[in-house]
């Protein structure tokens, strides 16, 4: 597979979103034939992307992390998406996160080289899977986790099976208790670091946390939970470079969510006897949502002292049909779990554009969903707003909470202008 298959691949009829018995075509193509999501060019449930908020969003993180003096590596498990990635990386991105070996090999077909892998890697198969991309893509670079002297010992035993070569690139995860991966204590990762040092399997080139499980939207709490995760973080970064356990001249500091991203970015580049590269792995930023991250991002703007919206916009909404109203103050909406996130909270009505029309309209306050099943969303209104119910055939605009359980569900996205004009389209690979 070649960037160009990634980059501009074939879309073709079938495809959930994508027009009934249209000709097979290049996703360069999408943007010249004049479809309109409103026009019912294309068939309902879709799933849209915003380009005046996608803009906005890459461009305003990007000089965010340069203020920070940090660099970017964005998550790529959000969207999957070769195309993002490149607008990721043209605005200047120091590479892609990835949470496998399996993304990780999607986006090193799409052409990135500088990858970080944020979990921790040590099956035979991915391991090897990492050396032959070395082996076949010159100066790519794939750093991984190491939260234990156990994945050590697995990742030295498969290498000790195996014919001489560059030894693996691995950061040390620190970790908080009753959370995910990581080191739990200063000592297991000064052990961890010593060991990681002696062996010839692996270099250590750096630590990495991940802030985002003790996010709270409570400014007090947020910051003190922050900062307490970013001293562990510091002090065994000070800890390995006074002891000479980096096996690199560019130390790499990561961490960085999508929710308490600022409370992490100013302390990873520490003052260090070498140089520090610091690596900001946000990654929903890029379409931002309607729920929990617009929530917590409102923090986010107060603590920087911004304009509120004037951050992150939500770019992802998927556009549905109303196709029955069964009885007073319940409509059904044609999309349910199988096109929409709802691991976090329900999706969120946004806009209503009637059967015909050509221009989407806001929703009023109290319409809700309250159930998804597989294919179906139950959409409620109080009874005051009875004389605005939503009827059969017309179009409603959903939000949603976390889009990176939204991205998987959609092989393509058109992306549109603010009068849903088809301009441009993404593909996911999941």
């Amino acid at each position: 597979m070649t960037p160009d298959d990634l980059l501009d691949p074939l879309l073709q009829s079938g495809m959930k979103g994508f027009p009934h018995g249209q000709r097979l075509m290049r996703r360069s193509e999408v943007a010249q034939l004049g479809w309109n999501v409103l026009a019912d060019d294309l068939p309902l449930p879709v799933a849209v992307l915003k380009r005046e908020a996608l803009e906005h969003n890459v461009a305003w993180m990007q000089r965010r992390a340069s203020r920070w003096g940090v660099d970017l590596a964005p998550h790529g498990k959000t969207t999957m998406s070769p195309q993002l990635f490149a607008r990721q990386l043209d605005a200047g991105a120091w590479g892609i996160t990835f949470a496998n070996v399996t993304q990780l090999a999607v986006g090193v077909a799409a052409g990135v080289r500088n990858t970080l892998i944020a979990n921790q890697v040590f099956a035979d198969a991915d391991l090897a899977c990492i050396q032959q991309l070395r082996r076949d893509h010159a100066g790519l670079r794939v750093v991984f986790l190491v939260d234990s002297l156990a994945q050590l010992d697995l990742v030295e035993a498969w290498r000790a099976r195996r014919p001489p070569s560059e030894p693996f690139e691995a950061l040390i995860e620190v970790g908080v208790p009753g959370g995910r991966t990581g080191v739990r204590s200063a000592a297991e990762g000064e052990a961890l670091a010593t060991r990681l040092h002696a062996s010839t399997a692996v270099n250590l080139v750096g630590i990495e946390c991940y802030e985002g499980l003790g996010a709270r939207g409570d400014r007090a709490a947020d910051e003190a939970y922050a900062n307490a995760l970013m001293d562990r973080v510091e002090a065994l970064a000070v800890f390995c470079d006074t002891a000479g356990l980096f096996d690199t001249d560019e130390v790499l500091m990561s961490a960085g969510g999508s929710a308490i991203f600022d409370l992490v970015a100013g302390r990873l580049v520490p003052t260090l006897g070498r140089g520090v590269r610091g690596l900001l792995r946000s990654g929903c930023y890029i379409t931002h949502d309607h729920g929990f991250y617009r929530r917590m991002v409102h923090e986010v703007e107060a603590r920087l002292g911004c304009v509120c919206d004037s951050t992150l916009k939500p770019a992802l909404e998927v556009w549905a049909a109303v196709q029955s109203s069964p009885e007073p103050g319940l409509a059904i909406v044609a999309a349910g779990k199988r096109d929409l996130s709802f691991d976090m909270t329900m999706p969120i009505p946004q806009f209503r554009a009637a059967r015909g029309a050509r221009t989407a309209s806001p929703v009023p306050a109290s319409w809700r969903i309250d159930a998804l099943n597989d294919q179906h969303a139950y959409l409620r209104w109080d009874p005051a707003d009875e004389p605005f119910a939503p009827v059969v055939g017309e179009r409603v605009g959903l939000g949603i909470s976390h889009p990176c359980t939204t991205f998987d569900k959609w092989p393509w996205m058109p992306v549109v202008d603010a009068d849903y004009r088809v301009v441009d389209a993404v593909t996911t690979h999941f």
